[in-house]
């Protein structure tokens, strides 16, 4: 019986569509449009199936595992493939010069080394004149199976230290991710060399100053490699048996004309640079893009609930009154959902975005961190206690009231924040709710939201909470009213708890009190319990020059920043 041909979705992922299917063996394969002639090709039966993988791969020199395969033959042809392993969460063996050159640097994610090589062979940034010819990168396919920390090749204290900067996504890294390039038919800069008559302390000079003088195009493009060497520099082969035959020309120094003609090819970039899983954009074309993102960033934010339009791969929904749009993170395995109704905001929140950047702690008590993404913008994340019943730090009365009433799911939360600033009584800013594709053992100590939101329902029917997977609330960084942001990019305020502000001498102690207690009035008044409320789950804003951020009738502007206790009055639910 014919097996039916798997369902075809178009995925975005960092600004690449892919055409993402299932494979027969149940792995997920994502084709990029260079893929669309060679799709049969590329059906992991065709050059993946264990026999023919293993007797026809040829293993390529470096220090990561990339395979040259030909595919079988399909209607006649074949295609050579190059199949590397991705190395995201390994340590970078790096040389001294590279490590004082490059410190910090990681290998990219699948998804990050296909959107850099699609951006730098579009070649949009830098003179025009200059190009910057890559290979074709076809596909990346995840096999369905998950690699023990044994077989990952992979650092346990880099992924201990993921782990402890962001819970229970650890497991996206125990992933096989195989990226699939076109090969190019070529040589490398020292193949080429070999082939030149020379005495080799000379080669080795030359090579020297055409491995530099392709960094430096590439540096003007836009570009930096962290392992830059003359073997990612590949000479067409055509170009590379002239300069063979020019070594049988009848002259007197055939060698000199061989150079010649090789460093004339690399002036004016006839040659192709391959290996990018330590490519990444120069400082000053970062700050541009950054700048541009932030910009873009900013003005979506602001129009968040205005429609755009949608793209395949994302869908509509409302949960709890708060509208989002909704969509799977192809690199985790995970769902987001982004605030609003602007389809453009959902890229920002991917988690390779904000997963890997620093994260400071700003709340011991709830595990509250900040972080500046890769697009430069300020986001504040936590963990969601859906499910838990938190006892350290709460008193006998205050336990047994989070027994009876439960602590906010992330939607419940997000519901909340968005009613409570519609009545004047401000909350953060929340931002987008990360479920992650790990799963948990444990079992919740409080099923109550569990069996609330049972039958609220995402795009095809899943339930939007579900007790074996982590929630993450992102929220924005405070920095003032999300229409006047945009208008004042430059001027970050400064958001300090209540406790911290006493501490810094902004505020008296009776004004924290009244502040506090004015919340907490205002939170009754409008049906809320909120007597969970502490005064360091409260914050204030001060401008560069100190001054506190107040409301229009001239009292500080106090924000909520924890909403999971904060229930509904039974007599106004």
């Amino acid at each position: 019986m014919k097996k039916p041909a798997s369902k075809k979705t178009l995925v975005n992922v960092l600004g690449v569509v892919y055409v993402h299917t299932r494979t027969s063996d149940g792995g997920d394969l994502y084709l990029t449009r260079y893929a669309d002639k060679f799709e049969k090709h590329l059906d992991t039966r065709n050059w993946y199936e264990t026999k023919w993988f293993e007797k026809n791969r040829e293993r390529l020199l470096g220090t990561s595992s990339v395979y040259r395969v030909p595919t079988k033959k399909v209607q006649g042809s074949r295609l050579d493939l190059v199949v590397k392993n991705c190395r995201v969460g390994e340590d970078v063996p790096f040389n001294t010069r590279t490590l004082e050159e490059f410190v910090g640097a990681e290998f990219n994610s699948p998804w990050e080394e296909f959107s850099l090589v699609m951006e730098m062979g579009e070649g949009r940034f830098g003179p025009e004149e200059i190009r910057m010819r890559t290979q074709e990168p076809l596909a990346i396919y995840i096999p369905p199976e998950k690699m023990q920390f044994w077989q990952s090749g992979r650092s346990r204290a880099k992924i201990n230290k993921i782990h402890a900067r962001h819970p229970g996504i650890d497991l996206d890294i125990l992933k096989q991710y195989k990226l699939i390039y076109g090969w190019i038919k070529g040589r490398n800069l020292i193949e080429v060399f070999e082939t030149i008559d020379m005495d080799p302390l000379i080669a080795a000079e030359h090579i020297r100053e055409m491995d530099s003088q392709v960094a430096q195009d590439m540096s003007l493009k836009g570009y930096l490699m962290a392992d830059m060497k003359p073997e990612h520099v590949i000479i067409d082969e055509a170009d590379a048996q002239l300069i063979e035959e020019l070594g049988r020309a009848r002259v007197a120094d055939p060698a000199s004309g061989q150079v010649e003609t090789l460093r004339r090819l690399v002036d004016i970039g006839r040659y192709y640079i391959i290996d990018y899983e330590l490519l990444f954009m120069s400082p000053e074309h970062e700050d541009m893009v950054k700048s541009l993102r932030r910009h873009s960033y900013l003005d979506d934010q602001r129009d968040r609930f205005t429609p755009t339009d949608l793209p395949e791969h994302l869908s509509t929904v409302e949960i709890l009154g708060t509208p989002y749009i909704y969509g799977h993170t192809e690199s985790t395995d995970g769902r987001l959902w982004v605030v609003g109704r602007n389809a453009r905001l959902f890229d920002y929140f991917l988690p390779e975005r904000w997963r890997k950047t620093p994260a400071f702690e700003m709340s011991a008590d709830n595990d509250v961190f900040y972080t500046l993404t890769k697009d430069n913008i300020h986001l504040v994340w936590k963990t969601s206690r859906v499910g838990e019943i938190p006892e350290e730090g709460f008193s006998g009365e205050e336990r047994e009231k989070i027994r009876k009433r439960g602590v906010n799911s992330p939607f419940e939360e997000f519901s909340l924040a968005q009613e409570l600033n519609s009545l004047g009584i401000h909350c953060v800013y929340v931002r987008a709710i990360y479920m992650t594709g790990s799963t948990k053992m444990e079992q919740a100590e409080d099923q109550s939201r569990y069996l609330s939101h049972r039958d609220i329902r995402g795009p095809g029917g899943i339930s939007v909470l579900l007790e074996d997977h982590d929630y993450i609330t992102i929220r924005g960084y405070y920095n003032g009213p999300d229409d006047w942001v945009p208008e004042h990019d430059e001027a970050l305020l400064s958001p300090i708890n209540l406790d911290k502000a006493v501490t810094a001498g902004i505020i008296k102690k009776k004004d924290r009190q009244e502040m506090h207690e004015e919340v907490l009035s205002r939170l009754s008044a409008a049906g809320f319990e909120g007597s969970m409320l502490r005064t360091n789950d409260l914050i204030i804003a001060t401008d560069q020059g100190g001054a506190v951020v107040r409301r229009e009738d001239g009292r500080p502007d106090v924000i909520i920043t924890n909403l999971e206790f904060i229930w509904r009055n039974k007599a106004t639910a």
